[in-house]
């Protein structure tokens, strides 16, 4: 079964076709600037990238330049749309609702909608791409594939802030977490490379990118995770400003005459190691600005990797010890400055590696010595083969 994997955003839609069988990928790519004007992007496996602009009125229209794309004569994968099985869909925030991922029905939808407080920027996008597939496909199963399921097992003392019970029991204001499906794949995969029981481990997940969380994995269950209510809380990261003092919003509002949106954007989108180093979001740009001799590159990413740092410390607290620790993502498996700075924190868990090894771009790698008490690896995540899997596990 060939199973489409659609991440829908508000102007934007991100699509793999995989083989269930193989897992191989057949093709992927995305369409952009939705409602705007429009372009598709597409990769047929072994082929050339192909750039085409396309006007995309709304999602329907851009899904169907997706499943057209598939069975072009020239660089399409299937013969027909009838090789298509089954859609999962990436939706952002289940919040109590979804503790797993699940068949898309009437209600469903209406429990993802129902969630849209939770994520308004997210939700109602992800939404749009299920109603576009139900247009163009109605006879084929869909799957809701959950980024806050694989958190839904942390325990009351982990997710609840000390606020008022009522926000919890009204509004529902607790930490969900998020990039859920990622901590998922790379828990599991650190076991197996690790040579450890999931079902008796302690792992630490480190999924850095522009958004950046992580997750304490104890017996194969989230316990514990950085991003909270929303992806603001935790980790410095991109652009995001993470943990900080609540007085500040209004320390800062009061200041620079902003309102609370006002204040919203600068902490979501204009701070973080951006903000800081005034260079960039991209951990490539702060690098290379800071062997150019720019002290503020150097400070964002030694605030980065020292906030990485005490997470894991805590999470080593969390749970009692700490078997693996996984570096993934963007960041996480590609930038070996960043994995150095961290584990030089780490040396009082008896965590040694290797500086050659830490050299690894992208590549699943044992970075620890054999003397080390703790296995240090990068290890690739690939959320949408999770996605695949679980939409094919409820589908067959």
């Amino acid at each position: 079964m060939n199973i489409l994997v659609i991440n829908c955003g508000s102007s934007s839609l991100k699509y793999q076709l995989i083989d269930s069988v193989s897992e191989d990928v057949l093709a992927k790519g995305l369409c952009e600037r939705i409602g705007i004007d429009g372009r598709l992007v597409y990769t047929p496996a072994g082929g050339q990238k192909e750039m085409t602009e396309i006007d995309m009125p709304d999602h329907t229209v851009a899904v169907k330049s997706v499943l057209d794309a598939f069975v072009n004569e020239k660089t399409g994968v299937i013969k027909s749309l009838s090789e298509v099985g089954a859609v999962g869909h990436r939706i952002v925030h289940g919040g109590e609702k979804f503790a797993a991922s699940t068949i898309i029905t009437d209600e469903v939808i209406e429990g993802i909608r129902e969630c849209s407080d939770l994520a308004p920027l997210h939700n109602p996008a992800n939404l749009i791409g299920i109603e576009a597939c139900k247009a163009l496909m109605p006879n084929v199963p869909m799957v809701a594939v959950f980024d806050t399921a694989f958190h839904q097992t942390m325990p009351e003392k982990a997710y609840m802030y000390g606020i008022p019970y009522d926000c919890y029991t009204d509004y529902k204001v607790r930490k969900y977490g998020f990039h859920g499906t990622s901590h998922s794949f790379v828990s599991k995969e650190a076991a197996k490379f690790a040579g450890l029981d999931i079902n008796n481990s302690k792992i630490i997940v480190c999924h850095l990118g522009n958004g950046s969380s992580i997750s304490a994995v104890l017996n194969g269950k989230s316990v514990d995770t950085t991003m909270g209510l929303t992806p603001l809380e935790g980790l410095v990261m991109g652009t995001r400003c993470g943990d900080i003092d609540p007085a500040a919003i209004e320390f800062i509002a009061k200041k620079k005459g902003l309102d609370l949106d006002g204040v919203m954007t600068l902490l979501n989108k204009k701070s973080g190691v951006e903000g800081l180093s005034g260079v960039s979001s991209d951990f490539r740009d702060l690098n290379q600005a800071m062997k150019n001799g720019n002290p503020r590159a150097k400070l964002a990413l030694e605030v980065f990797c020292y906030r990485v740092a005490k997470f894991v410390g805590s999470y080593a607290a969390a749970m009692n010890g700490v078997d693996a620790i996984a570096f993934t993502a963007g960041v996480g498996e590609n930038d070996g400055l960043v994995r150095e700075w961290v584990l030089d924190y780490l040396t009082y868990l008896g965590v040694e590696y290797d500086k050659e090894a830490n050299n690894v771009k992208g590549d699943l790698k044992m970075l620890s010595t054999d003397s080390s008490k703790v296995k240090v690896m990068v290890v690739p995540t690939n959320e949408e083969l999770v996605i695949a899997r679980d939409t094919l596990e409820l589908v067959k």
